[in-house]
């Protein structure tokens, strides 16, 4: 088991249910493969130093877990095709 930081950016255009239905989505994913989530920082909405999919700003989450490296490919697949995702950024501690 690595530890991990996950940033990640969820478009403007997501409504707060929408927002939070993604987050927990992520978190439930590494619990469910044995990980654990250490914590989930709701950072807000940013104005984005350029425009990224015709968008200005974004909605920014960060979150600490600690799971086997296999999780993050996975992750990134789900990433990939749920809508409203912009960017993500992983890291390890």
């Amino acid at each position: 088991m690595n530890k991990y930081e996950l940033l990640y950016i969820i478009s403007s255009a997501a409504d707060e249910v929408t927002r939070d239905s993604i987050i927990k989505k992520f978190s439930d994913m590494v619990t469910a493969d044995g990980g654990t989530v250490e914590n989930i920082e709701k950072i807000g909405m940013k104005k984005f130093a350029y425009p990224i999919q015709d968008r200005t700003e974004g909605f920014y989450v960060l979150m600490n877990f600690t799971s086997n490296p296999t999780l993050l490919r996975a992750m990134e697949q789900q990433m990939a095709l749920t809508e409203h995702f912009v960017r993500k950024m992983f890291i390890k501690k």
